[in-house]
């Protein structure tokens, strides 16, 4: 069948990449640059499954500029539109995702719609009553950057907001295309499927967020970090995954999940879900802080991004400390290949590693690298374990 996708980052190009083996997937997107790899099998993102994907496997893909030509004809329209987080409205901004809405519903076609951006809970709920429409349901995407086709090639599970046939389908389109079987589907109302999206990542950044504050106990008093985390690891209702101390939870998902899952909680009895997003910010004030005891007037900022074999740094957690330190007139220099610009948030840019690290009194490292051996005695990193 012809399936349309929205949006081409991490979230619409892996699935399109997934759907186009045994469907013809055509890729929407806004960006000329961005159409023209896809088209020339070149993956406009950073991911090792879906740039081998697009170069050695068979794919029924194309990319275009119009969102008739991807719409038209397509039995299911995949929504992945970015949703950023709106500080001063408490809200995402689903602005992009109402512009897909809206164009399906001027083509007069019934096409199935299903949303896989994050949205606040009640969303699709909402959109059906204010456009009169019922084509339309949500399925959360659980994916990491730099994995997102590997994610869904082998997915933890498979949520789809509604109990219908098409949701069905829909399910059995996603399994068809994965690795892994026996994957666990399970079908719920659009509503609670963003609830789940919302809960699972604010989770997760709980999870960050109580390593994080071991960690700064440990640094404070003086004791080994390590060997705590490991103690407390050996339970195994607590494991030893998610457990890699920080400077912070950061990247695309997770701060604005828990900051619209927290608005969501208006009029609702809660302290947890405040306390984690507080927490966050509690951290990067304490890293800006044990940096100053260094006495710096140059800090060095290796790499912004995220996770280990990416280039996005959305979001990052460093970009917040970048700010706390330029409020304390330190001077901020940045190591990031990725980068090509000579200047990111009104600091230098300096992609020669040894002029960087010459240049840079204390360094500073939110995941330690091999390139970072030779000047360690500079580095201030929490890393303890070389892994996102």
């Amino acid at each position: 069948m012809k399936i349309a996708v929205a949006g081409t980052g991490y979230v619409g190009l892996s699935i399109a990449t997934l759907l186009s083996q045994n469907n013809e997937v055509v890729a929407l997107d806004i960006v000329p640059e961005k159409v023209e790899m896809i088209n020339n099998k070149k993956s406009p993102i950073r991911d090792k499954e879906i740039e081998e994907f697009l170069q050695t496997k068979k794919l029924n893909l194309r990319a275009t500029l119009d969102y008739k030509d991807a719409f038209v004809g397509a039995e299911y329209i995949v929504i992945s539109t970015p949703t950023n987080y709106d500080d001063e409205k408490n809200h995402f901004d689903t602005s992009s995702v109402e512009d897909i809405i809206q164009k399906v519903k001027q083509l007069g076609i019934n096409t199935t719609m299903v949303v896989k951006s994050t949205i606040p809970v009640g969303f699709i709920k909402n959109m059906k009553e204010k456009y009169g429409i019922d084509n339309i349901l949500f399925s959360p995407e659980f994916l990491r950057e730099g994995k997102a086709l590997y994610d869904n090639l082998y997915p933890s599970r498979i949520i789809v907001g509604e109990k219908s046939a098409r949701a069905e389908k829909f399910a059995e389109l996603l399994k068809e295309g994965a690795i892994k079987k026996d994957v666990v589907v399970k079908f719920m109302d659009s509503t609670e499927a963003e609830a789940v999206k919302l809960f699972a990542n604010t989770y997760l950044a709980l999870r960050v967020a109580y390593f994080n504050e071991l960690d700064t106990y440990a640094e404070i008093k003086g004791l080994n970090t390590q060997d705590i985390i490991e103690g407390v690891g050996l339970d195994p209702r607590i494991g030893t995954h998610y457990n890699n101390p920080s400077f912070g939870y950061g990247g695309y998902c997770l701060p604005k999940d828990t900051k619209q899952l927290l608005a969501n909680f208006d009029n609702v009895p809660q302290n947890l879900i405040r306390a984690i997003v507080r927490s966050n910010r509690t951290r990067k004030k304490h890293i800006t802080e044990m940096v100053m005891r260094r006495n710096p007037d140059v800090v060095g900022v290796y790499r912004l991004t995220m996770k280990a074999d990416s280039d996005n740094f959305r979001s990052s957690a460093i970009q917040g400390i970048i700010e706390r330190l330029k409020e304390e007139d330190v001077d901020v220099i940045i190591y990031e290949p990725t980068l090509k610009a000579e200047e990111f948030a009104g600091c230098m840019v300096v992609n020669d590693f040894d002029k960087f690290s010459k240049m840079s009194d204390v360094i500073l490292a939110n995941r330690w690298e091999d390139t970072l051996d030779q000047v360690k005695n500079k580095v201030y990193t929490r890393d303890l374990y070389s892994r996102d």
